[in-house]
């Protein structure tokens, strides 16, 4: 039995640059951390030669067996991104055999369409898992490619690279993804600059998902308007990210609130339905109460909101969201990328 896990992510600064085709045109660049929420894949084999597969998601409740290959090819409306995983990990060429029998257990700490990049993770996690199972030596730079070949193609779910490469690698990361390639550049931040940081940040759920596909089909959309916004704002971001990234290294952590108020601003300049009257709500509750900045993870339209607090006034600002419907989580920094292991004595 193999298990594996992948750390979720918070996005501080560039999301949206990540996101085709503006990274292929002028290049984008995102500023992230991973946190400690993960998801979870389990594999367990049965040599025979029957090639069946049994996945057990612990988080939507369902168990789907699938007795032959050609059952992964059918897009039902259940599991179809579990499929497509498989259809793309049991080739030939990744090392896949179709003769073995396999059992999966997946299951994630926080639900798809909260803005921490779930779904994505979750195939990192089951990469991870078919990795060590077919002893493959993948890079985390493979493992990820890896993972966005499965979500962006097989599956066909839109969206940029940054939540795949948050995963695999861990920790705090400068990206840069250009038309040909991504380069992660990881930020070796002081402990008393990660330990600020992570008591000034506050995770609060609007109590509403979204999905991303729909909001970055948008966004696409309006990318191509030459009338719009879209593209100002993303270089805007974009640059935004390197001017965070250049402030953490030096310590400035009073300014990391500045720079994710600016940001949220013009995320919400990318396309319509980033936000709604709910979330700016909220924001504005936090901001009343001593927040002196934040932005919605995530594509936008619900999930967490990410808070930076006035250190003295971090209690009133969860007091004033919690008042408002939102609801605080406690997290940690997590310095760590996806993790794989053997569970011994396991039967």
């Amino acid at each position: 039995m193999i298990r594996s896990k992948a750390p979720l992510r918070i996005s501080f600064a560039g999301g949206g640059t990540d996101v085709s085709p503006y990274p292929e045109e002028k290049g984008g660049a995102v500023l992230n951390c991973t946190i400690d929420k993960f998801a979870y894949a389990t594999l367990e084999s049965v040599p025979d030669d029957a090639g069946a597969v049994a996945v057990e998601s612990l988080d939507y409740d369902i168990v789907a067996h699938y007795n032959k290959p050609s059952d992964f090819l059918e897009a039902t409306g259940e599991l179809d991104l579990v499929k497509a995983a498989l259809r793309v990990l049991r080739r030939p060429s990744n090392g896949g055999t179709a003769h073995d029998s396999l059992r999966l257990f997946l299951h994630s700490d926080a639900p798809p369409g909260t803005g921490l990049g779930t779904s994505s993770t979750m195939v990192v996690a089951l990469v991870g898992a078919f990795q060590r199972y077919l002893k493959q030596s993948w890079t985390s730079y493979e493992v990820a490619e890896l993972a966005y070949e499965i979500e962006r193609r097989e599956f066909g779910m839109k969206g940029g690279r940054q939540d795949m490469y948050a995963a695999a690698f861990g920790g705090f990361n400068f990206m840069e993804f250009g038309s040909e390639h991504t380069v992660v550049n990881p930020l070796k931040i002081p402990a008393e600059v990660v330990n600020e940081l992570a008591y000034r940040l506050l995770l609060c759920y609007t109590g509403t998902s979204h999905y991303s596909n729909d909001m970055i089909e948008r966004q696409q959309k309006s990318y191509a308007d030459p009338r719009g916004a879209t593209v100002a704002a993303l270089d805007a971001t974009k640059q935004l990210a390197l001017d965070m990234k250049n402030e953490l290294l030096r310590g400035n952590i009073d300014e990391m609130g500045r720079l994710l108020d600016e940001g949220w601003q013009l995320k919400k300049r990318f396309t319509e339905g980033i936000t709604n009257p709910q979330i700016d709500a909220l924001y504005a509750r936090a901001r009343d109460a001593g927040a002196l900045g934040g932005k919605l993870l995530g594509a936008g339209g619900g999930g967490y909101l990410l808070l930076f607090c006035d250190f003295a006034r971090r209690a009133k600002v969860a007091k004033a969201v919690e008042s408002a419907g939102g609801r605080t989580e406690e997290f940690a920094l997590e310095p760590d990328g996806l993790q794989t292991w053997a569970v011994r004595g396991a039967g």
